[in-house]
């Protein structure tokens, strides 16, 4: 069967920076624009340059910049909206204006127009924007609370003004896969000149149906969809691009279409446009998030070790994710402990690995997960290795009257070595006195102080994360001084990372034996 294509137009820029709290500055704005046009989408709607003049600045320059994708500016159906759209895309190799109005009772109120006097001005808007540019896109907002009739009769017009592509939102996400479906094909089979055009559906979800949405009306004979990078927009957000994409891709037995896009630069664009709107993706949303590739039960844990496909659909690195996790819990099994000893470069037994995998079983009931270095130390546990540094003795000098003072007494491989270092504080001249004797370059990812009990004689204790050449090791004590507590966490996570250091072996790349946090 030979493939249609199916159009990508991206509103990451336009539709998704209208969440609430996702405004992106300026330079995100450009860097987010080359990396849709990099990954090959098709259409790329930077803006609604009439809304500030920054957003004009922004759909401008983005104009000017772009490389293969054509470049979209929103306009309402108003004469000095179309103009300034006109105004900001104009220097794009391929520019278009994308001019809408709402159709639906409810949107015509607002404006408090007629069914004649809407239709008059969408012939005179359309037709206006069509004369400035050759690449013009009309929608009718509410487009799936339309009278049926009336959306006939719009359509048809805007296709004669000049329009070529008509796109049929469900601003609302108020429909269903199956009419998504009957809407698109009823409107080509009814419409005069709509076999000349390209029908394009932007979905809402609300009810959390936008991508189904979307896909059912390709099957009904739209060739563009309108989507977001990590679903990102209004309310419940849009499609997302990475989701129909990848449907399409898996599917291709019932989906045989094709789209341009660089499935391998998905998740480094859903990262970027994270970071930038501050919008977190959730841990088990489709195919970017955390979990998506993640499996913690020990019977899905076996079979991806088995073969990978018992248990997933598409290969991680597809959309440019290193490989899969096997993330320990309470629900794995022994062949995922044995899998993660074997990566982290430790050989067992099986009478040792029963012993590890009792202990394993046991912190995994007290912990939400396990690390890498909690393995570790339950090999250590078992192996009755010796940390490698060891607290003997501390002491803290004080107050008001200048920088605090530790001195520190220490073993080093079974060696007492002491120590003085100045310090912005007791634990930070703790951790400077450690360095003395212990030289790293493990960077503080994590220091944290929870007391379990109630009064000035509480026990502390004292989390510490470390990160050294991409590894990662916590260290956690507890003491009714605080600052000994810390120093007790903070070398506990510095022999952790000196076991991944010799379990992995020296100038090893830690990348390839660890599994990263997506």
């Amino acid at each position: 069967m030979t493939k249609d294509r199916v159009v990508i137009f991206d509103t990451t820029l336009r539709d998704g920076e209208q969440s609430p709290g996702a405004t992106m500055t300026h330079d995100e704005k450009l860097e987010i624009a080359e990396l849709l046009d990099d990954m090959g989408v098709d259409i790329i709607e930077a803006g609604f340059p009439i809304a500030s003049e920054g957003d004009f600045r922004a759909v401008s320059e983005i104009a000017e910049r772009s490389k293969d994708a054509v470049i979209c500016g929103l306009a309402r159906a108003q004469l000095p909206d179309i103009d300034r759209c006109w105004e900001a895309v104009k220097k794009a190799a391929q520019p278009r204006i994308h001019t809408f109005i709402g159709t639906s009772p409810l949107h015509r109120a607002i404006p408090n127009l007629t069914m004649d006097e809407m239709a008059e001005r969408i012939e005179q808007t359309v037709s206006h924007a069509r004369n400035l540019c050759d690449n013009v896109q009309w929608s009718p907002m509410d487009a799936t609370r339309t009278e049926w009739d009336y959306l006939c009769r719009v359509v048809e017009i805007a296709i004669k003004a000049g329009a070529s592509t008509i796109n049929i939102p469900d601003t609302v996400g108020y429909t269903a896969p199956r009419e998504s479906a009957d809407l698109i094909r009823r409107l080509i089979e009814t419409v005069p000149g709509a076999d000349d055009v390209i029908f394009a559906t932007h979905c809402h979800n609300d009810l959390g149906m936008a991508t189904a949405n979307s896909l059912a009306a390709v099957e009904g004979g739209a060739r563009q969809i309108e989507c977001t990078i990590n679903g990102l927009g209004e309310r419940a957000g849009n499609t997302a691009l990475e989701e129909v994409v990848m449907a399409m891709k898996v599917r291709g037995d019932i989906m045989p279409f094709e789209t341009r896009i660089d499935t391998q630069k998905i998740m480094h664009i859903s990262r970027r446009v994270s970071a930038v709107s501050g919008f977190a993706v959730q841990f088990n949303k489709a195919i970017v998030g955390k979990n998506a590739f993640a499996h913690e039960s020990g019977i899905h844990q076996d079979g991806m070790l088995k073969n990978a496909e018992t248990f997933e659909i598409m290969r991680p690195e597809d959309v440019g994710i290193a490989g899969t996790s096997l993330p320990l819990g309470k629900h794995s099994g022994r062949a995922a402990l044995r899998a993660k000893l074997k990566e982290l470069g430790v050989e067992v037994g099986d009478n040792q690995l029963k012993d590890i995998f009792v202990r394993f079983k046991d912190l995994a009931d007290r912990k939400k997960e396990v690390y890498d270095d909690d393995i570790l130390a339950l090999v250590s546990a078992t192996t009755d290795e010796e940390d490698h540094l060891e607290l003997v003795n501390l002491k803290i000098l004080c107050g008001t009257g200048g920088p605090a003072e530790a001195t520190l007494e220490m073993a080093v491989g079974g060696t007492d070595q002491s120590a003085e270092a100045p310090g912005d504080g007791p634990v930070d001249a703790t951790f400077k006195a450690v360095r003395v004797l212990h030289p790293n370059e493990a960077r503080l990812q994590l220091y944290q102080v929870s007391a379990v009990t109630e009064g000035t004689d509480a026990q502390a204790t004292v989390t510490v994360r470390l990160e050294e050449d991409g590894m990662i090791a916590t260290g956690q004590s507890a003491d009714t001084d605080t600052v000994v507590a810390s120093a007790k966490a903070y070398i506990q996570a510095l022999n952790r990372l000196i076991v991944r250091r010799q379990k992995v072996g020296p100038g090893a790349d830690v990348r390839e034996v660890s599994y990263k946090e997506l």
